[in-house]
């Protein structure tokens, strides 16, 4: 099983936080004969089997823009549907050579039938994967302004998905902004997202995983429109990697988190906002199936509404938002999904978009109760360090998983991925920020071209 530092893809260059899951192999048979599922804390964490009682996500479909989704692994048969690709590397959009789009898939929708032993599941395991394959941080190296081609690249992919039948759109990507120019967050990105939008769509994002470094916003996360994900461990409490600002709307598990991926013993683990985007757009896919008449406003007013808040009783955080995504609370006591066309987060309304929105932020909802996560607001800075708590009802029993995973993993497998996270400023061959395109065969394929700036790579 591969680890990966961080989960979230930059379809260019990859820099600091690119690869939240550094990805570390896992022993293809768990050591005592533990199963994948057993190292799958998140589910328990979040009482998936409960939840599945309920709803599994049948009928609705995730487009997952990443590096492409492999169809060929095990857990994912079935699963995988045609897409689009908009890469000129070799394949099309069920090719993955960066093993990133393929667990951001497992971890919303894989089915377990690798086997009792080796098989993984996703949250939301009847959903449908509609991949889009994203450029990779490679392609026209050194022609072009990496992370305008990304903005330019992945408003075509979010438009394509607004067509089609998808329903949820997860982007475990970002890149940032050149200091002193606006060529990642464009317009044109921006109105991609109000055209999805308006098409009944709802967008997730990872936003990014140098919440203890540069902390820099990275688009599509922090684009008016989109949910930006943040990502906590199994305490509840987020990632010190996790960024935090105006731009995290929820947050969602993405400590040590397990799933089928594309190589060796197609078992990896890795940390990162990559993995809680996903996880937070299989939350939306298992309300959703259970309220196919909702709009993707009331959708989100739901979640929002159930989301485990801050122990100190804050609203929202810098850290976790309005909360941490709690599916199961969504899907047993929802309360009203209030107006089916207004959007419930303010920024939209505040950058002037078209579509309607709430002038107000959403109410509390369910505060604590189990998974309620805490975390103190932090301003939006490098060193803003996340000391704050959750209740421990956030943590469901069968979390010894963690115990078991480190008896089970060998942590020496690829040492290139973290040095894309930490030679960012090194002069890495690759485009700016969450490049989650980049060639494997070359380490830095995650940093930013020399003097590109402050830039993160793919959020695993």
């Amino acid at each position: 099983m591969y680890t990966s530092s961080k989960r979230t893809r930059r379809p260019f260059s990859m820099a600091t936080a690119a690869l939240s899951l550094l990805l570390v192999g896992v022993a293809a048979t768990p050591a005592h004969a533990e199963s994948v599922r057993d190292m799958q804390w998140h589910l328990d964490a979040m009482r998936a089997d409960e939840m599945w009682k309920v709803s599994k996500g049948r009928g609705i479909t995730v487009a997952v823009i990443d590096s492409g989704v492999d169809d060929t692994v095990a857990d994912l048969k079935g699963q995988v549907l045609g897409g689009k690709d908009f890469s000129e590397q070799r394949g099309d959009e069920h090719t993955d050579i960066e093993n990133h789009g393929t667990g951001m898939a497992a971890l919303i929708a894989a089915t377990g039938s690798r086997g009792a032993l080796q098989g993984s599941y996703g949250l939301a395991p009847e959903a449908k994967i509609l991949p889009v394959r994203m450029r990779y941080s490679t392609e026209d190296y050194g022609q072009v302004d990496s992370r305008a081609e990304y903005a330019r690249v992945l408003t075509k992919a979010i438009r394509y998905a607004a067509d089609s039948e998808a329903r949820v759109i997860n982007i475990s990507m970002g890149v940032a902004n050149a200091p002193g120019t606006q060529n990642a967050g464009t317009p044109e990105l921006a109105s991609a997202v109000r055209y999805a939008i308006g098409k009944g769509k709802l967008i997730f994002a990872a936003v990014g995983n140098s919440g203890d470094k540069a902390n820099f916003k990275e688009y599509p996360a922090a684009t008016p429109g989109v949910v930006g994900v943040g990502a906590t461990d199994k305490d509840g409490r987020a990632l010190k990697q996790s960024q935090r600002g105006p731009q995290v709307d929820l947050a969602a598990p993405g400590g040590d988190i397990v799933n089928a991926c594309t190589r060796g013993t197609q078992v990896c683990k890795g940390s990162g906002t990559s993995t809680a985007s996903a996880l937070a757009s299989a939350s939306a896919a298992l309300i959703w199936a259970q309220h196919p008449d909702w709009t993707n406003h009331q959708v989100l007013r739901v979640m929002l509404n159930t989301a485990g808040k801050a122990k100190n009783g804050a609203k929202r955080t810098d850290s976790i938002g309005y909360g941490i995504v709690r599916p199961r609370i969504a899907l047993k006591a929802p309360g009203d999904p209030g107006p089916a066309d207004e959007y419930p987060l303010p920024d939209l309304a505040a950058a002037g978009s078209t579509p309607p929105s709430d002038k107000t932020s959403p109410s509390a909802g369910a505060g604590g109760g189990d998974n309620a996560a805490t975390a103190e607001p932090k301003p939006a800075t490098a060193s803003s360090a996340d000391d704050g708590g959750i209740n421990p009802a956030w943590v469901a029993l069968g979390l010894t998983a963690a115990a078991l995973l480190a008896g089970a993993v060998a942590v020496p497998t690829l040492r290139a991925r973290r040095r894309r996270s930490t030679q960012v400023s090194a002069a890495p061959p690759f485009p700016p920020p969450h490049s989650p395109y980049a060639s494997p065969q070359q380490p830095p394929a995650y940093g930013p071209p020399p003097g590109s700036g402050p830039e993160q790579g793919p959020q695993r």
